[in-house]
């Protein structure tokens, strides 16, 4: 006879569990493990059958508090770098980079001669590979750091000049033209909303030219204006910087760093760089697929500048960024930005119908119809990402985002969207629970 203690799971196995994962990433491991090896304990003793460990260990985490903190979510809205909920969440790899940089770690040590290294080492290396056509780089605490750190170290007490149709709104209120003063420069608009040409930046130059230290371009990289329009292209630009000794700053926000077939008119910063700019600055959260982070990439002079620079001390980064940013850099071809963006019009619908078909025979309602995702965090504002989403009774919503774990669908026309674009396909099965938890809890009396 085979001892059914065998079948007991391993501690492994139950963590992994997709009934039993998304507790322990709320509640924490320390927590989750003591359950699980005292499930195991009973199940030693035949107090508990084996096959019952997982859907034990489940139930008790489900009724723990989690705390303060932070909390886990399903996006299920469609829209890929959600700024609401943290940006691009991190790959295996960036994941696997931040526990082992969170011991001890050569971050600002060479090891082959024991002496001081220079600091992020590594990541600068997989940024300058990634894009050769910058020769240096730098990396601070985030995009609008990246954006302050050039216009302060290159124009502090000097003017910057820009686009009137380039003073954009970025999130949460903050205003570029207040950003980029408060480091000391002062900005010089020239053109008009819809139209600028390039005699505006030398109409610029002549005026105040021994008094500008550099030209800015920035990318409105969350919104679109069409019709009348018009803006000077990088590389005329870059021809005017370079003739009049000024230094060329494009921010490109969404942090592309090489051209995409899917995302045609995102500028990038190889093709950037190729057309003239002396710098580039972007973040790493967006379009990237990283940490919360922002790139510099450009002249090695220019570069210097910034990194010699007061403020950079301040604007730095820690190690377990530059550990994810390294990872995600090598690896960016498979991040979960660029699996759900790249994710195709059949797979999204195959997936929505089966989520469906299991929701309807847990008898809730459930219709399959087609839903345009969005990149999001200010990258290809205006495009869609065709797929498809399930459509549930507008009243799961509430419980869904209040639910263990944490739901975030759309609402619109009266019904709440459950778009796959952005769920793990391996979590699939946790979003169909939750969504019957959250139609128990929408109608409690049955």
């Amino acid at each position: 006879m085979v001892d059914p203690r065998r079948g007991i799971p391993s501690t492994d196995a139950v963590l992994r569990d997709l009934a039993v994962s998304p507790h322990v990433a709320e509640v924490g491991r320390d927590r989750a493990v003591p359950l699980v090896a005292d499930a195991q304990r009973r199940a030693r003793a035949g107090d508990l059958d084996p096959g019952a460990v997982v859907r034990t260990v489940a139930a008790q985490l489900a009724a723990l508090d989690p705390g303060p903190g932070t909390r886990p979510v399903l996006n299920a809205t469609g829209v890929v770098v959600h700024t609401n909920l943290g940006r691009a969440p991190l790959s295996e790899a960036a994941r696997g980079a931040l526990v082992d940089a969170a011991g001890y770690t050569d971050v600002e040590l060479d090891l082959t001669t024991g002496a001081r290294g220079r600091r992020g080492a590594g990541t600068l290396e997989a940024l300058l590979a990634a894009v050769p056509e910058a020769q240096d780089a730098l990396v601070v605490g985030n995009g609008a750091a990246a954006l302050l750190l050039a216009t302060t170290a290159l124009a502090a007490g000097r003017e910057v000049v820009v686009s009137r149709g380039e003073m954009i709104e970025i999130g949460d209120g903050f205003r570029l033209p207040d950003l980029v003063e408060s480091g000391g420069a002062r900005l010089r608009e020239v053109g008009t909303t819809n139209r600028t040409h390039l005699r505006d930046y030398e109409q610029a130059l002549d005026r105040t030219g021994a008094d500008v230290g550099a030209l800015l371009k920035v990318h409105p990289s969350n919104f679109r204006v069409e019709g009348f329009v018009s803006s000077v292209p990088v590389a005329d630009l870059a021809g005017l910087a370079d003739a009049r000794q000024r230094p060329l700053v494009v921010d490109l926000g969404s942090g592309l760093l090489e051209p995409d077939v899917d995302l045609p008119e995102e500028p990038d910063a190889r093709t950037t760089l190729r057309a003239g700019a002396g710098l580039v600055t972007a973040s790493a959260d967006k379009l990237l697929g990283g940490p919360q982070a922002g790139v510099v990439l450009g002249r090695a002079d220019l570069v210097a500048r910034l990194r010699r620079h007061p403020m950079a001390r301040a604007l730095r980064v820690d190690k377990l960024t530059l550990a994810a940013l390294t990872a995600t850099v090598r690896g960016r071809a498979t991040t979960p930005v660029t699996l759900a963006r790249r994710a195709r019009d059949g797979q999204l619908r195959e997936r929505a119908d089966r989520l469906a078909a299991a929701l309807r025979d847990h008898g809730i309602t459930a219709e399959v119809v087609p839903h345009d995702g969005r990149v999001g965090g200010g990258g290809a504002p205006g495009i869609p990402l065709a797929g498809w989403a399930v459509a549930v009774p507008e009243p799961l919503a509430a419980p869904l985002r209040a639910g263990r774990p944490a739901v975030l669908p759309r609402v619109h026309d009266g019904a709440c969207l459950l778009d796959p674009r952005c769920v793990p396909t391996e979590q699939d099965d946790v979003l169909v629970r939750a969504v019957v938890a959250a139609a128990r809890a929408a109608q409690p009396g049955r």
